[in-house]
């Protein structure tokens, strides 16, 4: 039987998705996967029979509703569908896709109209000020902004961060080290927004230049990155991560100092992402501004700082709120602009 579903089809930043009301989606988690996989075209590797597609960032759902929590306006629920696999993972967040949460809180009617929303990540418990431009009561997306790995342009949408140490690991530096050697190899796991495993790219054979799809060509590499990645996520307390897309890992080189403050090539994992998650460019940016990582490149310095971050589909700038000392620094906030479109709305039907 034929089961039709509202929903608004967006953009947000450098991802898309469906964006579904809470309440209009099965409650429980086993029926809810069946669901989104089907909506998705989960389980062919261009997600065909569905509204997905063949890279990550086109298997993303979003879910929202109301908070019952009076200091919170909506509760933003993820998650990251697999393509040629049924697989479908709620514990990371989206940072990109979270700047289609304002405007389709709006649209869905969901809060009054108003250009200022906070947002609680459901999946990581993380706290979001969202604000947008409103005209009429309705959200306005045309503007002027442009990122790097969307053509044209759009409106603002400001997101600051909030309560994002830790994000799933309770702990900046999960293993309790700022360096760690992983499979012969020097890394950082930082949790910020998401787990991190960050790496250099020389120290794996490569040489920070490769397009995302020439990771596809590398079964070597991918294997070793990936071993690599499972027995970080257990030594972050993740446990077993191999049917999970957390921890990611980021891979860097070096930049223009005068461009950005380092090159990166964020796996997510499979795949290499085209541009770079929110999420990702809050805990590499972070491990760039804090000392004795395997990336820090400048002085520390408390309060707010700047780093942009040059991937392969351009730059992203993230600002950091840092309190606290060089040997127990704290993260108190972040903050990315992002724009996000209304692509369709109407049904989606499985």
């Amino acid at each position: 039987m034929t089961q039709s579903i509202p929903y608004l089809f967006m953009r947000g930043g450098t991802s898309r998705g469906p964006v579904f009301r809470r309440e209009d989606l099965p409650k429980d988690r086993e029926s809810l996967s069946d669901t989104l996989a089907a909506v998705i075209g989960a389980g062919h590797p261009l997600c065909i029979d569905g509204v997905g597609g063949s890279a990550s960032v086109q298997c993303k759902v979003v879910m929202i509703s109301p908070s019952d929590d009076p200091a919170i306006d909506v509760d933003y629920f993820f998650a990251q569908v697999g393509n040629a696999n049924r697989a479908v993972d709620y514990g990371p967040t989206c940072g990109n896709m979270l700047a289609t949460v304002g405007p389709a809180a709006v649209e869905l009617g969901l809060v009054a109209p108003k250009d200022r929303l906070i947002v609680r990540a459901v999946n990581t418990d993380a706290r979001i000020e969202v604000r947008f431009a409103l005209a009429g009561g309705m959200p306005v997306y045309a503007g002027t902004m442009r990122i790097d790995g969307v053509p044209g342009t759009a409106a603002p949408i400001a997101l600051s961060f909030f309560d994002v140490m830790g994000s799933k690991t309770g702990a900046l530096f999960p293993t309790g080290y700022r360096i760690d050697k992983i499979q012969g190899v020097p890394v950082t796991c930082i949790d910020v927004a998401v787990p991190v495993v960050v790496l250099r790219a020389s120290d794996v054979g490569l040489s920070g230049r490769e397009a995302p799809g020439d990771f596809e060509s590398m079964p070597d590499v991918m294997e070793h990155l990936e071993k690599l990645r499972v027995e970080a996520g257990a030594r972050m307390g993740l446990g077993d991560v191999s049917d999970s897309v957390l921890p990611k890992v980021a891979v860097l080189s070096p930049s223009d100092p005068e461009e950005a403050s380092a090159r990166v090539q964020y796996l997510t994992p499979k795949q290499c992402h085209p541009t770079i998650a929110v999420t990702g460019a809050q805990a590499i940016a972070s491990c760039v501004a804090i000392p004795d990582t395997i990336t820090s490149s400048h002085q520390f310095n408390t309060g707010s700082q700047t780093v942009t971050l040059q991937h392969p589909g351009g730059k992203i700038t993230v600002s950091i709120d840092v309190a606290g000392g060089a040997a127990m620094p704290k993260i108190q906030s972040t903050e990315i602009v992002r724009t996000a479109r209304k692509i369709a709305s109407g049904h989606v039907h499985i």
